[in-house]
């Protein structure tokens, strides 16, 4: 049986459904189940039944601090070890991002599933083209951001859920691999023209003020999202690769339509084109 955790999150649901259209075995977890799913809650090690589970595909936890992840993953890397787990396939972020403020968790997760002596496979995701679009903020005069005119190789979420399905459904294929699952090169220039919008660049304190003074974000969110922005903006997360294509067996989505969907689904009603 296969176990997809964090059954509930976007990725997480779409790996479950890839699966279930393989005919695969799946069963997700979550800390709020719904009907046919596991409770699994990561900040409970007493509620981590992973009886009966092969392969567990460990979605990371990365709403929280560091601590707190490493401590999530790390229990559940234990249950996999004590209930017979035999597969873990782990899905961390492009190594194009190790300077970013949420990489640490990642790398140290990865390095627990490496040491745990299962059968292993990390997916180093990178970033959703869904988020990149929904970063991008909507003025009355086009759309702004702190990314200037660096690009990220953006991937859809759809793809990277396909990517961890195929490896799941098979994972002795993909034992002891890490994978760079990284997209084609957008930017914010690119989708505003897309729209058919002006973009205009803020600088990273503009960006990380505004942050600060959104009540609505939590302590470690201003830092991580200035981070994106910083490595976007100089050059570090726009590089290519073959991996993700590989695996899928077809040409992956285009990243900027799905930014330009997730950008445009955000357009105030005030800003669009009558």
């Amino acid at each position: 049986m296969i176990m997809v955790t964090g059954a509930n999150g976007q990725l997480s649901a779409l790996t479950v459904r890839e699966l279930a259209g393989r005919r695969a075995h799946v069963v997700g977890g979550s800390r709020t189940p719904a009907t046919g799913q596991r409770y699994l809650d990561f900040d409970r090690p007493d509620s981590l039944d992973l009886g009966g589970v092969s392969t567990l595909v460990l979605v990371s936890a990365g709403y929280a601090e560091d601590d707190q992840v490493i401590a999530r993953h790390r229990a559940v890397v234990d249950a996999a070890i004590r209930d017979g787990v035999n597969h873990v396939v782990y899905t961390s972020l492009t190594g194009a991002g190790d300077h970013l403020g949420f990489a640490l968790a990642h790398r140290a997760t990865e390095r627990l599933v490496r040491d745990s002596g299962l059968a292993w496979t990390i997916l180093r995701n990178g970033l959703y083209a869904e988020l990149f679009g929904a970063l991008l903020t909507w003025t009355p005069e086009g759309l702004e951001s702190a990314f200037g005119s660096g690009a990220v190789a953006a991937v859809a979420r759809a793809d990277l859920a396909a990517a961890a399905a195929v490896v799941a459904a098979e994972p002795g294929a993909h034992a002891g691999r890490v994978y760079e699952l990284v997209g084609e090169p957008i930017t914010a220039t690119g989708v505003a023209e897309r729209i058919g919008a002006a973009h205009r660049t803020i600088g990273l304190g503009e960006y990380r003020s505004r942050m600060l003074r959104e009540t609505a974000l939590l302590p470690f969110q201003p830092p991580m999202l200035a981070s994106i922005a910083s490595g976007i903006r100089h050059g570090f997360l726009g590089g290519t690769g073959p991996e993700l294509r590989d695996l899928l067996g077809r040409p992956v989505t285009d990243p900027l339509t799905v930014a330009v969907e997730a950008a445009s689904a955000l357009r105030p009603a005030a800003t669009a084109v009558t």
